[in-house]
Parts: structure tokens; C-alpha cells; sequence
């Protein structure tokens, strides 16, 4: 097992749609078992098969719910349905986000507070979730990655000005940027 770089907002695989997996090898199970710990390790609740430089439609999540209740798992080839966002602004106290590919922010973000997420595990079996809340929020952000979709891109343009502002003094929107959990200074 080993921790991977998670890239930068700048980095080109972020920004384009991943490809499906065609088949589940050693190579898709040694990826995942690395997915994990780097979520573990950034630490993070989601981890998205792009924020590590691979380009497939792979995501692992861990939340622990305020009673304790674990929720872990992984989604190859995910399919999401969401129920409609409430019109409005988000609210900053319950409805901010973060990201490892823009580690150390949090910007307001409305997302759906329904979800349905269909696709497999790692040993091929079909896996159907339904979730609200949080849950339904990091499924959410994680499917936006498998199609070259950052939190960031989805900000009202306030808050998008203030991400640019941040990329450009932390030298974020170059191609090829990445950060090693627990070892990097992510201001540097």
C-alpha cells in the first residue's frame, strides 16, 4: 500500500471526463487499496481516481456520521441521480465544501440533498446507494470528478474570483502540481 500525490487544480487530468474501467485487475485493486489510504492519509471523506493522476471512473468515500455510524465503500463505473437543488444561496455554516485538489479552502456550495448512486465494487457485484445529507454531498462532489469537474468550477462568481486570487499566489493552475499527504506544505 502506498499514498499517492494528489493533484492540483491545474493538473490536465482533472479536467477531463475519466474512462470507464473495462475490466477489474490487480492494477484497478492495488489503485484502490492506494485510494484509501490517501484518503485516510489527506485526510479526506472522498477520493476520486483523478485527483491521483488516473483518468477512470473510480471513487472511494469514509464519513462517520455524528452517531458514529461508518459508511465506506467503492464506486467503479458510478451512475447519479439527484433529486432537484433548493433555489437560493448556500448557506456557509452547513453548506461549505472542501477538496483535496484544492487543499486548505471551503467555499459555500448547493448541492442536492438526495442522491442515488448505482455502479460496482471491486469484485464486480452491483452496488445501488441511497443517501441525503452529507452523504448525498460527497457523492456528489466525487462524481463531478469523474467528469473534469472541481467544486471550484461550480462557485458563484464571488467565490470563484477568490479561488483564482488563491490558485495564482499558491501556483495552483499549473499542469503537474500535486501535494503528498502528511508530508508536503501545501503553501509552499
Amino acid at each position: 500500500m502506498a499514498v499517492l500525490p494528489i493533484r492540483i487544480m491545474g493538473d490536465p487530468v482533472l479536467h477531463a471526463p475519466a474512462a470507464p474501467v473495462e475490466s477489474i485487475d490487480d492494477g484497478v485493486r492495488a489503485l484502490v487499496t492506494d485510494m484509501y489510504e490517501t484518503m485516510d492519509a489527506a485526510p479526506g471523506v472522498g477520493l476520486a481516481a483523478p485527483q491521483v493522476g488516473v483518468g477512470l471512473r473510480i471513487f472511494t468515500y469514509s464519513y462517520e456520521d455524528d452517531d458514529g455510524h461508518p459508511w465506506r465503500g467503492v464506486l467503479i463505473n458510478p451512475e447519479l441521480w439527484m433529486t432537484p437543488t433548493e433555489p437560493g444561496h448556500p448557506d456557509p455554516d452547513d453548506e461549505s465544501e472542501g477538496c483535496l485538489s484544492f487543499p486548505g479552502e471551503r467555499f459555500p456550495l448547493r448541492r442536492a440533498d438526495r442522491a442515488v448512486a448505482t455502479g460496482i465494487d471491486l469484485e464486480g457485484a452491483p452496488v445501488r446507494i441511497e443517501v441525503e445529507g452529507w452523504r448525498a454531498r460527497i457523492l456528489q462532489h466525487e462524481f463531478d470528478h469523474l467528469n473534469g469537474v472541481l467544486y471550484v468550477d461550480r462557485l458563484d462568481d464571488g467565490d470563484a474570483r477568490i479561488v483564482a486570487k488563491i490558485a495564482r499566489k499558491r501556483g495552483w493552475g499549473r499542469p503537474g502540481r500535486s501535494w503528498m499527504p502528511g508530508v508536503d506544505d501545501l503553501d509552499a
